[in-house]
């Protein structure tokens, strides 16, 4: 069973965060530890108008479904098993990953479980995907996501691929997804690939 930690935060385009969770739930080798920070709510309800309780949560609140295998963290228990090195995960994805959450996690503050989750995955040298959706970047933010990639962290911005010849935005979407898959070896076939 892989053990994959998802968290949500307030940066614009959650639906690559719903997405991912759709996909992550249909495989059945598949646990997910999911963690929503407050923004991260409030950006689900501004964008796709999903209500979302983090201090009650339930995933088909989310995703329209229930699963076993996704368990839910609150952002501020700290003592949550995903907060330490010794509970062994493949790795952790943000998306999507505000500026504010990349500049926390390059800093080494972790302020939201999030941020610890993502701490423990750099010192632990684990997998750590940020699906930062900012634009235009400042240097500021270029910086940061310099220091995470100098520090094996996988930048992986939401910038969608044409080579699949898209039709929709759901397409778009998956390209993202598939990309943010393709990081933990996950191969959905959720696109047409390059040359095939």
């Amino acid at each position: 069973m892989k053990r994959l930690i998802v968290g949500i935060t307030g940066a614009s385009a959650v639906i690559y965060g719903v997405r991912l969770l759709e996909i992550l739930t249909k495989q059945a080798d598949t646990e997910v530890h999911l963690t929503i920070s407050a923004s991260g709510a409030r950006a689900l309800w501004e964008e796709l108008q999903i209500e979302v309780d983090i201090d009650n949560f339930r995933l088909d609140s989310l995703i329209g479904i229930s699963s076993e295998r996704v368990i839910y963290h609150h952002q501020s228990d700290i003592g949550a098993a995903i907060a330490s090195g010794s509970f062994r995960t493949e790795g952790m994805i943000v998306v999507p990953c505000s500026m504010g959450t990349v500049a926390s996690i390059a800093s080494g503050i972790s302020r939201n479980l999030i941020q610890r989750a993502a701490d423990v995955c750099i010192k632990e040298r684990r997998k750590l995907v940020i699906v930062p959706r900012e634009t235009p970047l400042s240097a500021i933010h270029l910086e940061n996501m310099l220091k995470l990639s100098r520090l094996g962290v996988c930048v992986l911005p939401a910038m969608p691929g044409f080579y699949h010849y898209p039709k929709t935005v759901d397409d778009q979407i998956n390209f993202v997804v598939t990309k943010i898959l393709d990081q933990f070896g996950m191969d959905t076939g959720l696109i047409q690939r390059w040359k095939e």
